[in-house]
């Protein structure tokens, strides 16, 4: 299961920060037990990536819960379901964004990019300007209800899931945006309080796309 954009990680590798975490000290590789380190390992020969990621390294404090969180993140996160990865990966980054996670949004508006997402989606998502026309008319009232999950939950109303159906979206893709925005709105809040600095992925997948265009230029016309 090696996942598209940890293989361009793996092909380019980023330089990490030094610092791992600024508050809360995390479980470095060579600070591992023999149960995490399993599950580095795992991590790293199931998904392809060759670095462990900072947020795995704040579970990995509680072994269980950094096995239960792998699980989860493979199941739903990383896999299709009713909703495919290029929506999960914008749910994630709309969550995202809107708590101030800067490692989680450029991770996950990486996996964006990478599953199809637009740049002028991205920048939409990124500044909050979730009725951009960059946005499907579904994907805006989908965003809208996102939001809504991430910052008042306690309001949703039958409404707010008619709304969805009727812009087209069906009764399991509604419960699986919410189990993400969920989620997320936890990772948003242990990676900001454990210290992460952002990853820089989204400028590696610049950097890249813009070596390729150096390397394929578009051809000219016949000037004949």
């Amino acid at each position: 299961m090696v996942l598209p954009e940890y293989d361009r990680i793996a092909r380019r590798p980023i330089t990490l920060p030094l610092r791992t975490s600024a508050n809360v000290p995390v479980v470095e590789e060579d600070d591992a037990t023999a149960e995490v380190a399993a599950l580095y390992n795992h991590f790293r020969s199931h998904f392809g990536r060759p670095d462990v990621p900072g947020i795995l390294k704040c579970f990995a404090t509680h072994p269980p819960l950094l096995r239960h969180m792998m699980g989860l993140s493979e199941s739903l996160i990383f896999a299709d379901g009713a909703l495919g990865r290029k929506h999960k990966e914008m749910i994630a980054t709309t969550v995202s964004a809107q708590n101030k996670c800067d490692y989680c949004a450029d991770s996950h508006g990486y996996f964006f990019r990478m599953h199809g997402g637009n740049a002028d989606a991205l920048c939409a998502i990124q500044r909050g300007d979730l009725q951009s026309p960059s946005l499907s008319p579904a994907e805006q009232a989908l965003l809208g209800f996102v939001r809504k999950v991430n910052e008042v939950s306690h309001e949703i109303l039958p409404t707010d899931i008619e709304q969805l159906r009727q812009a087209g979206w069906e009764q399991l893709q509604i419960a699986e945006a919410i189990h993400v925005s969920a989620l997320f709105a936890t990772f948003n809040r242990v990676v900001n309080a454990f210290g992460l600095p952002s990853q820089g992925l989204l400028a590696l997948y610049e950097d890249e796309e813009h070596i390729t265009v150096e390397d394929n230029p578009p051809r000219e016309g016949n000037q004949g």
